[in-house]
């Protein structure tokens, strides 16, 4: 019997309303001279929506609801730590990369966004030379923030 109600839980829609089950991830607009952020991005968020937020993909006029965004900051070498050497020298051992962007999800059938944010900065810290890693950090953060971000609104 404990077992068959283990069995009935579940998380239906991610936290969002029940009407919202196809989205479409539209190409995010990139105002930075990084060409590959868009496709990184939006293969990061479509792949969140349907993994973590269990919808499925759908073209743009038929989805329940729709992402879309803009990318308007890339920062790719912040340093955030330093290491001084006896010779007065300071390194750099710890780097940061930077993205900012507006995101929005928003229900087509209302025509009101279930979730947006502007201005939103996600981070992603990596050691020198490996700024691909600080790229896939920020990233996920993104995801986090988007998965959080439609889940707590319910």
């Amino acid at each position: 019997m404990l077992a068959l109600g283990g069995c009935l839980y579940g998380f239906a829609g991610g936290g969002l309303p029940p009407s919202i089950k196809t989205v479409a991830v539209l190409p995010f607009d990139n105002q930075t001279p990084e060409p590959t952020l868009t496709q990184e991005i939006s293969r990061a968020v479509r792949e969140a929506v349907e993994q973590r937020l269990g919808l499925r993909q759908s073209a743009e006029l038929r989805a329940d609801a729709v992402v879309r965004g803009s990318i308007t900051r890339y920062e790719p070498d912040l340093p955030v730590a330093y290491e001084g050497g006896e010779d007065r020298e300071v390194t750099v051992t710890r780097r940061q990369v930077q993205i900012t962007l507006n995101v929005e999800i928003l229900d087509q059938k209302e025509g009101k966004p279930l979730w947006q944010r502007s201005g939103l900065v996600v981070k992603g810290d990596y050691d020198s030379g490996r700024e691909i890693e600080g790229r896939d950090r920020a990233l996920d953060d993104l995801v986090v923030n988007i998965v959080e971000g439609a889940q707590s609104q319910w």
